[in-house]
C-alpha cells in the first residue's frame, strides 16, 4: 500500500481534478460520506436492538443521539461541516463548534458552512474561553465527536486556544473519529509537539499518510480507514511514490512455495556467526528463529566455550566451534569462509561481543563473500568503529543491516534524539549511501532499500520491546534468505511476520509478559495465518 506526505497527496488530488475532471466539491462530499459510513457502523453497533435506529428512505436514522463536530476553517473543516449536515439528515442532534470566524471560510468549505447553517442546527463560534464550559458539556453528552479542526497541512504545535479544547476532549474521552489525520499530528512525521486529538478511528482520503505510521501518529490515529473518495486508481498508483506500508497481500506474495518432494538440501543452507561467553542466548534465539522460518540446514559458528549450550539450545543445527574459548577473534575467518561454501546466506552479530580482532573478520566477510550478508548487534557496533569498511562491500553482494536506534546513532555518529526525529529520512539516505538494505527497528520498523524506496511495517506492539527479539528477527531474515527469497523481500517478510507473531502473543498475554523465545516459536503460526 502506497503512503504519502501531505504535498504528494495534494498533487495527486490536483492532477485528478485537472486530468480527470473531478470537481473539488465532489471530493469533499465523498470524504464526508466516508466518515459518515464509519460513524453509522459505530452507532449501529452501539445501539444494536435499539428502537432508536430505523431507516427512512434507505437512510439509517439515529434519533435521540448526539454528535459534536469540531471545525477549522480549511478544507478539513469543510469536510467536517459536510459530515455534520449528513449526521443531521440521519436524525442526530448535531452541535458544531467553529474554531474560526464564518467570514474566514472560503470556497468549498464556505459552501458547506452555508449548507449546514441552512439545517438550523446548533453552531457555536469559539472566541476564547467563553464557550469552553458549553463545549465540555456537549462533549460529555456526545455519542460521537468528529475532529475536523486541522488536516494534513498542520506544521508544529496546535494554537494554545485549540490545545485547551483538545485537552478537554481527550479528558472526556468519548468515541472520536478524526477526518484525514488527528488534529495536532504532523502528516509527514507523526510528530506531536504538545498535544493532539486522540481518535478511536481515523478516516483518511486517497492514500494513507506517513504520519499515520511514524512517530506517535499510530497512538493518536487509532484504527485507520483509507477511502479513495472516487480518485481513480491510476492516480493513486503513481510511480513517483517511493514509500509503502506492508500489507498481508504483498507479504504473502514473497513466501516461497515448498514442493511436495522437496528436502533439506533444497530448503537452503545458512551460516550464523554468533554468541560469546555470557551471551549464548542471543545465538540460541537467532538459531531457533532461522529454523522456525523454514531453513533447511543451519550452521552456527561460535566460540569453543559455548558449543555445548548451542548443541542443547538449537538441537537441529550443526555447531562449528572456533579455537577461542570466550569470544570469536581473527581466527574465526577461516571457519566462516569454509562454512560459507555452498551456503545461500550469512548472518553475523547476535551476542558476538565487541572484540576488536573481529574488525578484520568483518572486512574479509564484506570483501570476499558474494552471498547475501546480514550484520546485526555487535557486528554493527564494531562497524561503527570503522564505518569506512562498508565501502569494501559495495558491488560485491547483497548487504542487510538491522540496527536498533542506538546502533544507528553509533553508525551515523548522531545522537539518539536525532535518529528518532528523522527515522525515515535517515534510513533511506543511509541505504542509498551504503548500497545496503537498512532495517531500522523500533515502533513501526522501516525497511529502506538502496534504490530509495522505504517500507513501513504495521505489525507489532510494545511487547516486542524485550531482550532477544532483535536476535529472533536476525535469525528469521537468515532463514528466508537461505530459502532463496530476495534480500529486500526477505527483510520485509521477516519484519512483518516477527511483528505479527508478537501481535498473536499479545492476544493471549497483553503487551507484556511474553518472551523472545515465544516470538520465535510463534513465527510458524504467523506464517500459516498469512498463507490462509
Amino acid at each position: 500500500m502506497r503512503v504519502v506526505n501531505a504535498e504528494e497527496m495534494r498533487r495527486i488530488e490536483q492532477e485528478a481534478m485537472t486530468g480527470y475532471g473531478i470537481p473539488s466539491l465532489l471530493l469533499m462530499e465523498n470524504a464526508a460520506l466516508a466518515v459518515v459510513r464509519e460513524i453509522e457502523r459505530h452507532l449501529s453497533d452501539k445501539t444494536a436492538q435499539s428502537s432508536r435506529v430505523r431507516e427512512l428512505g434507505g437512510v439509517p436514522q439515529f434519533n435521540g443521539m448526539k454528535a459534536v463536530v469540531l471545525v477549522g476553517k480549511g478544507n478539513n473543516g469543510g469536510d467536517g461541516l459536510a459530515v455534520a449536515r449528513h449526521l443531521y439528515i440521519r436524525g442526530i442532534e448535531v452541535s458544531v463548534f467553529l474554531f474560526a470566524l464564518p467570514e474566514s471560510f472560503q470556497g468549498d468549505a464556505l459552501l458547506n458552512l452555508r449548507l449546514y447553517q441552512g439545517t438550523g442546527s446548533k453552531i457555536f463560534i469559539i472566541q476564547g474561553d467563553k464557550q469552553r464550559r458549553l463545549a465540555r458539556l456537549a462533549l460529555q453528552q456526545a455519542d460521537v465527536v468528529v475532529d475536523a479542526i486541522y488536516g494534513t497541512g498542520l506544521r508544529g504545535a496546535l494554537p494554545s486556544l485549540v490545545e485547551e479544547y483538545v485537552e478537554d476532549l481527550n479528558n472526556v474521552s468519548p468515541w472520536v473519529i478524526a477526518v484525514d489525520i488527528p488534529s495536532g499530528v504532523e502528516a509527514g512525521t507523526g510528530r506531536v509537539y504538545r498535544t493532539a486529538v486522540r481518535a478511536r478511528k481515523t478516516v483518511t482520503f486517497g492514500l494513507a499518510k506517513l504520519g499515520h505510521f511514524l512517530g506517535v501518529g499510530p497512538e493518536y490515529a487509532g484504527e485507520l480507514v483509507v477511502d479513495p473518495i472516487s480518485i481513480p486508481a491510476a492516480y493513486l498508483a503513481e510511480e513517483g511514490i517511493s514509500n509503502f506500508v506492508l500489507t498481508a497481500s504483498l507479504i504473502r506474495s514473497f513466501l516461497p512455495a515448498r514442493q511436495r518432494l522437496g528436502h533439506k538440501g533444497e530448503h537452503g543452507r545458512g551460516v550464523l556467526v554468533a554468541g560469546s561467553q555470557g551471551m549464548s542466548g542471543a545465538a540460541v534465539l537467532a538459531g531457533q528463529a532461522a529454523l522456525r522460518s523454514g531453513i533447511g540446514l543451519l550452521q552456527m559458528v561460535a566460540p569453543w566455550g559455548i558449543r555445548s549450550i548451542l548443541h542443547l539450545g538449537v538441537t537441529e543445527a550443526t555447531v562449528w566451534a572456533s579455537e577461542e574459548e570466550e569470544q570469536l577473534g581473527a581466527g574465526a575467518w577461516s571457519l566462516i569462509e569454509a562454512r560459507s561454501q555452498g551456503a545461500q546466506a550469512l548472518a553475523i552479530g547476535p551476542g558476538l561481543a565487541q572484540n576488536p580482532e573481529l574488525l578484520l573478520v568483518l572486512e574479509y566477510v564484506l570483501r570476499h563473500l558474494a552471498l547475501p550478508v546480514l550484520l546485526d548487534a555487535d557486528a554493527l557496533n564494531l562497524l561503527a568503529l570503522e564505518p569506512g569498511l562498508l565501502g569494501v562491500r559495495q558491488g560485491r553482494g547483497p548487504l542487510i543491516l538491522t540496527p536498533h536506534p542506538g546502533e544507528m546513532a553509533r553508525l551515523c555518529q548522531l545522537s539518539l534524539q536525532e535518529v528518532q526525529a528523522n527515522r525515515l529520512e535517515l534510513a533511506v539516505s543511509k541505504a542509498v549511501e551504503w548500497e545496503a538494505i537498512v532495517v531500522l527497528k523500533g515502533a513501526t520498523t522501516i525497511i529502506a532499500a538502496p534504490d530509495g524506496r522505504a517500507f513501513l511495517n504495521p505489525t507489532g506492539n510494545p511487547g516486542l520491546g524485550t531482550g532477544g527479539t532483535g536476535d529472533v528477527l536476525t535469525g528469521s531474515i537468515l532463514g528466508w534468505l537461505a530459502q532463496g527469497v530476495k534480500p529486500l523481500e526477505a527483510a520485509c517478510l521477516s519484519v512483518y511476520l516477527h511483528g505479527r507473531a508478537g501481535d498473536l502473543l499479545a492476544l493471549e498475554y497483553g503487551w507484556s509478559g511474553f518472551t523472545a523465545s515465544q516470538v520465535a516459536q510463534m513465527l510458524p503460526r504467523a506464517r500459516k495465518e498469512l498463507e490462509g
